[in-house]
């Protein structure tokens, strides 16, 4: 990767017409923009893969990337950590939890704010 530097730490002088901006959704048309000038919109998401996901949202770019894991992915970053104890705060979290438990974790679900993805409580 090359150097970063956040926006906040930057000089009031920085060309930025030539910068990879990286903010969160909800910067989309605040007035922190202003300080770019003219700038092309994208998202990277795995709903970029649906059809007119990138035209209903008024993006000039769309690139499909998913922040999900599968199961064989998942269970080898949580073996490479060498962590005892894990969290579970997403997804089909019983089954994840139930699984690492039966193995020799102490694993434990969170409780958080955010929905399942499909709707359903997961707890």
């Amino acid at each position: 990767m090359p150097a970063t530097t956040a926006v906040s730490a930057a000089s009031s002088d920085v060309d930025w017409t030539q910068a990879l901006i990286v903010a969160p959704p909800s910067a989309a048309g605040s007035p922190w923009l202003r300080r770019f000038g003219r700038f092309s919109a994208a998202v990277a998401s795995g709903w970029m893969q649906i059809r007119g996901t990138r035209r209903r949202g008024a993006l000039d770019r769309g690139f499909a990337l998913s922040d999900h894991v599968d199961w064989p992915g998942l269970m080898s970053a949580i073996e490479a950590t060498g962590a005892k104890r894990i969290l579970v705060t997403h997804g089909n979290i019983a089954v994840v939890v139930r699984y690492l438990c039966e193995n020799g974790y102490d694993a434990q679900p969170v409780e958080t704010r955010f929905a399942a993805d499909d709707g359903e409580n997961q707890l």
